[in-house]
């Protein structure tokens, strides 16, 4: 039977990783796994706190990666510092049921997946705003990620220990746009990518227009970075790649939300597009600082820490 290293990477949010980690101490299975937490620099406590937490609830393990600024680099440390066959990654935040690691690992056998995105769903407050209402509707979808940009979300991903070995791992100068990279090497290597339907994890809704202009800004970033670091693959900077309409809002959507939904999208290309253009101008001199002994395509190996 396979191993797991499951890795949340975390910054500043002691109370999502408290969720996650309370959903992985309810897990009802006889796999051998292991849990890390990889603390991205907080500065609020919560890698202390995680530590105690944690200590309390089952064996994990807390690393510190504050060299490079980067969920993606965060990820890196926590494969680097793992042993398992199989490494699955739950973002702070994300909470799964008590079945979820025997269904994923069954799945993943029966398939003989390499690489496997899981299904994510939304969890919205009993009231929701028009943020949350319009961020469950366009959510995560999956599964049409995989089948036309041939990745998937690291929120909850699976991946054969074998694949980082071959492939590298995440490129850590990406602001956004890492697991997008990472799944697209993966796919062009050759390997099975999967989506597995009946394997569920849960993501709070964001709640606030401002967590979703955070959130697209940094995506416009990541867009950019993409064009910059892989021009071949994403095409030259300076010409921001047209929305994929993939999370486009459904056009069957009761009038009471259309209009406001089809307005939030507008405004979101938009913040994608400001995002761009800063990074397109100011993030040039960051180039060769986002990264740490590279080999030579800025992919780090994986090799011990």
């Amino acid at each position: 039977m396979a191993t797991v290293s499951i890795i949340t990477p975390v910054y500043n949010d002691f109370p999502g990783l408290r969720a996650t980690i309370d959903s992985l101490e309810a897990l009802s299975t006889d796999v051998d796994w292991e849990y890390t937490v990889v603390d991205n620099g907080s500065t609020d406590g919560t890698r202390e706190r995680a530590r105690d937490y944690l200590a309390d609830r089952f064996d994990g393990t807390v690393l510190l990666e504050d060299g490079i600024q980067s969920s993606y680099a965060a990820r890196n440390a926590g494969v680097r510092r793992s042993d398992g066959d199989v490494v699955a990654f739950v973002d702070a935040d994300v909470t799964v049921s008590e079945g979820w690691l025997d269904d994923a690992l069954e799945t993943f056998r029966a398939t003989e997946a390499d690489y496997m995105g899981c299904n994510v769903e939304l969890a919205t407050p009993d009231d929701p705003s028009v943020a949350a209402r319009y961020d469950d509707h366009s959510g995560f979808p999956i599964e049409r990620y995989l089948e036309h940009h041939r990745f998937a979300p690291t929120c909850c991903l699976f991946v054969r220990r074998e694949v980082f070995a071959d492939v590298g791992l995440f490129d850590p100068r990406l602001t956004s746009g890492g697991d997008k990279e990472f799944g697209n090497r993966v796919d062009e290597a050759g390997y099975d990518l999967h989506f597995a339907a009946d394997v569920t994890a849960t993501h709070p809704a964001r709640e606030s227009l401002r967590a979703l202009v955070a959130k697209d800004r940094r995506v416009g970033r990541g867009l950019c970075q993409l064009q910059r670091y892989y021009p071949n693959r994403y095409g030259p900077t300076g010409v921001p790649p047209r929305p994929s309409g993939v999370k486009r809002p459904d056009p069957d959507l009761e009038a009471r939300e259309r209009l406001p939904f089809g307005a939030l999208e507008t405004a979101l290309t938009g913040v994608r597009g400001i995002g761009y253009l800063g990074e397109y101008i100011f993030g040039e001199h960051l180039v060769g600082e986002r990264t740490r002994e590279p080999n030579d395509r800025g992919i780090p190996d994986l090799e011990p820490a």
